[in-house]
C-alpha cells in the first residue's frame, strides 16, 4: 500500500546538532568567565610581611647555628661530625645562651627524605620554633 503524496526518493530530514553545540559552548564559556570575575580567587585572607621603611638589608644579622647532613649521613656543626646525642647537647647549649639564636639544617640535595625529616623533627624537638630548614 503506497501513500499519495510521498515521494520515493525523499527522505527524513536531519537535525545538524554542531551549530546547536557551538551556540551552548559559546554560552557557557561566557557563563564561566562572568563567574570567575565576580568570585574572589584568594583562599585564605591573610597579610603578608613587606619591607616598608627597610632598604635592601636587615639591621641587625639573625644569630644561628648552622647544622650540616651531607650523604654519607654524617651530622656536621662548624666542619665537624658529631653524634646525635652531641648534637643535642650542641644545640641546647647554644639554644640557652643565645635566645634570639636559630638553628638552620642545611641538608645536601641528593640526602634520602627520611633522613632530613628525622634530623628535622629532632632538632624542632630541641629548640621548637626556632629551628628551620635550609632551601636554595
Amino acid at each position: 500500500m503506497k501513500f499519495r503524496g510521498r515521494n520515493q526518493g525523499s527522505q527524513m530530514p536531519e537535525l545538524n546538532l554542531v551549530p546547536l553545540m557551538d551556540v551552548i559552548m559559546t554560552i557557557l564559556i561566557y557563563f564561566i568567565i562572568v563567574s570567575m570575575t565576580l568570585t574572589n580567587f584568594q583562599a585564605v585572607d591573610v597579610t603578608l610581611p613587606g619591607r616598608s621603611g627597610q632598604s635592601g638589608k636587615s639591621t641587625a644579622p639573625i644569630d644561628s647555628l648552622v647544622i650540616g647532613l651531607n650523604l654519607q649521613g654524617q651530622i656536621l656543626v662548624n666542619s665537624a661530625v658529631m653524634s646525635p646525642d652531641e648534637l643535642a647537647q650542641a644545640v641546647t647549649q647554644y639554644l640557652n645562651e643565645k635566645p634570639q639564636g636559630v638553628v638552620i639544617l642545611k641538608a645536601d640535595r641528593a640526602v634520602p627524605y627520611e633522613g632530613v625529616v628525622t634530623l628535622l623533627s629532632a632538632l624542632q624537638r630541641l629548640g621548637g620554633d626556632r629551628v628551620s630548614l635550609a632551601v636554595e
